[in-house]
């Protein structure tokens, strides 16, 4: 046991999180190693409650689709759809099938029952609709954002109809092609008609911005907030699409960071509006570059924590959570001279660390990275730029 280490473990309670912080920050965030782990969507919710309920965070986002997300904060605000349908249409990669997140969703929809608006909790998706074998139609998005331009302003303002972008759209298997994820030639994101499509966006987007005042009286500051997620949204797809289709050595390296970059600028709309709190990866949330190898080729990107971290400064926390063994996934107990491992040592189940006075009494010794594969072990590099860690020693199914 490193002198010390014991020192700075403690309960994980949000007023300890808070403890560790010079203030309240207006982001929130508490990666995580792995997805799909029970134990840690069961500490994830227990912390996201007591932060509710103690500091008055009133967003609650996760890694899931922006766009499907939007059905699940309808469910919990006013309670639109019963639960089974909404955990199958509100999330993407199959979060919806996990149990902490259905009971996140309840207990959201609990909280707001006989609420006033001004205090319910409300639910985000923070990722694009993206997935690892490819990026969906902007459609959804662009449409969605026609028409409420549609009905808000003259039409003479509008740079396009709405056949215009049914017809430069086409089939929207042609955008969800999964082979183009592999193979540029395969991408429709460089054709005359994605290239139109990108010129109309921006300018629908410079349209929503022009007419802020106009658009938030003759809708709703909520309806227009929407609108803004559209043209994010909508935007951002027909850009990852564009680069889908480029042939440089770049290209993953360029589609991974742009998945981040609209993280981030979904995170940034969110603190916009309120105090939020979120869960994802530890490396998309992360103050420092994400790196990960796809075969052979070694890629780095700024993930989202570091570009939000950029903009809010002390207004945005991190903090990370390790874990001790995964039996099930076959990860034993780490090895002693990793940061896990030395936590590992310690003899609660569970506890948050002070990452900060942790890095210092680490300061002669050197830990490497836990070898594991399959999960992202913690970088002792990265523990300046983190806040706190939550340690979780074993995990096992529920």
């Amino acid at each position: 046991m490193i002198a010390g280490t014991k020192d700075t473990a403690h309960a994980v309670e949000a007023a300890t999180v808070m403890r560790l912080l010079p203030t309240r920050p207006r982001l929130l965030a508490l990666g995580e190693p792995t997805h799909g782990e029970d134990v840690l969507l069961e500490v994830r919710n227990e912390i996201f409650r007591q932060l509710v309920e103690q500091e008055g965070y009133r967003t609650i986002a996760i890694e899931s689709d922006c766009m499907m997300g939007l059905v699940v904060d309808d469910h919990v605000t006013s309670g639109t759809g019963i639960l089974d349908e909404v955990m199958e249409r509100g999330f993407s990669h199959e979060w919806g099938a996990f149990a902490g997140n259905r009971e996140l969703v309840r207990w959201m929809r609990a909280y707001n029952d006989g609420r006033p608006v001004s205090q319910q909790l409300r639910f985000a998706g923070v990722d694009g609709p993206l997935e690892i074998t490819g990026a969906a139609s902007p459609r959804q998005a662009l449409t969605a954002l026609h028409a409420y331009l549609t009905a808000c302003v003259d039409a003479d303002l509008l740079p396009c109809t709405a056949e215009t972008l049914d017809r430069l759209l086409g089939a929207d298997d042609r955008w969800t092609n999964p082979a183009a994820m592999m193979d540029p030639s395969q991408s429709v994101g460089r054709t005359p008609e994605a290239n139109q499509l990108r010129l109309l966006a921006d300018d629908l987007v410079a349209l929503l911005d022009a007419q802020t005042p106009h658009l938030i009286a003759a809708s709703s500051p909520e309806d227009w907030h929407r609108a803004r997620l559209y043209g994010r949204t909508a935007t951002g797809l027909l850009r990852y699409h564009f680069w889908m289709a480029d042939t440089s050595p770049g290209r993953l390296a360029r589609l991974v960071g742009l998945r981040d970059s609209m993280m981030a600028g979904n995170l940034l709309a969110l603190a916009e509006r309120g105090p939020t709190l979120v869960n994802a990866h530890n490396g998309h949330l992360q103050r420092d570059k994400s790196t990960m190898r796809m075969g052979d080729l070694p890629l780095e990107w700024w993930s989202a924590g570091a570009i939000v971290s950029a903009h809010l400064g002390a207004g945005y926390a991190f903090l990370a959570t390790a874990l001790g063994t995964i039996r099930h996934q076959g990860v034993d107990a780490p090895p002693p001279d990793t940061i896990e491992g030395l936590l590992y040592a310690l003899p609660e189940e569970r506890y948050l660390v002070d990452a900060r006075r942790l890095a210092t009494a680490l300061a002669n010794v050197t830990p490497r990275v836990s070898p594991w594969f399959g999960y992202s072990p913690l970088d002792p590099a990265h523990l300046a730029n983190t806040d706190g860690i939550v340690f979780v020693k074993d995990a096992r199914r529920s």
